[in-house]
């Protein structure tokens, strides 16, 4: 049980429902704790094979919770540095679990909101969603959702946003790498409800290694070493049982294992 979430389970795919909608689900200390929980229970729980991250109500997530950035003000360093600390943690067990994750995004997708967006895997959002990295018009900055923000969108758009805090409507957010699909938000599930099914049907031991080869890959030179690499990398995945099944599975037209 969580005080600020709830998780709904339908078959192999749980939903991790941000549920503060009085405040736009706002981040305070208890939702930040919360997220790094349900993310560290999700992803070593075998029968769940997708993660969706959503929000209840009119919108994903404002940011930061106003109270909270009070409160926060009010702190001297040392208590900031904390704060941040268990907010970076957060975010880089959701970015890193170990099974595919989405973004379910309607309304405003703010400040730390739009960092969650680009810290999950994909992310589908509603024609009528907005995204900023609003920090400095608060007079901060966008220091701990910058790595996955910056992994979307690149350096070059980063840039602008980081400084000029506008607004991102969807269309702009998808032709940007910040979203992968955009929809009418009745057709918001239909559409999360297709991306599920294709990543459904892929091996999950094969999904854990190929987010690991993203990670270890991207940014790199293509030298010897990333060739040495990527070779071993496919070598250990072939040799694996779960590949084994898979290329059997294909060449006898029959259902893989990780599908029964």
């Amino acid at each position: 049980m969580f005080e600020t979430l709830e998780i709904e389970r339908n078959g192999r795919v749980a939903t991790i429902w941000m549920n503060r909608p009085e405040v736009f689900n706002a981040f305070n200390e208890q939702l930040i704790a919360d997220l790094g929980q349900a993310c560290a229970e999700l992803d070593v729980d075998a029968s769940v094979r997708v993660v969706v991250l959503a929000g209840r109500g009119r919108h994903f997530s404002a940011g930061a919770d106003l109270k909270w950035m009070q409160r926060a003000s009010a702190h001297g360093e040392a208590e900031n540095l904390n704060d941040a600390r268990r907010f970076a943690r957060m975010l880089r067990a959701l970015s890193e679990m170990s099974k595919p994750t989405i973004a379910r995004i309607q309304g405003a997708a703010l400040g730390g909101g739009t960092g969650l967006a680009a810290a999950c895997d994909m992310a589908v959002a509603t024609s009528d969603a907005v995204f900023s990295t609003s920090e400095v018009k608060f007079g901060i900055i966008p220091a701990v959702i910058s790595p996955y923000v910056l992994r979307a969108i690149g350096p070059r758009q980063s840039l602008r946003y980081f400084q000029t805090a506008e607004r991102i409507s969807a269309e702009k957010a998808l032709a940007i790498g910040l979203i992968n699909e955009v929809t009418p938000l009745e057709a918001l599930d239909a559409t999360l409800a297709k991306l599920v099914e294709a990543l459904i049907g892929g091996a999950p031991q094969a999904q854990k290694a190929a987010k690991q080869l993203i990670t270890a890959v991207s940014g790199r030179p293509i030298d010897d070493a990333v060739l040495e690499e990527t070779a071993q990398r496919i070598a250990r995945q072939r040799a694996t049982d779960e590949a084994k099944n898979g290329i059997a599975s294909f060449l006898e037209k029959r259902t893989p294992a990780w599908l029964i």
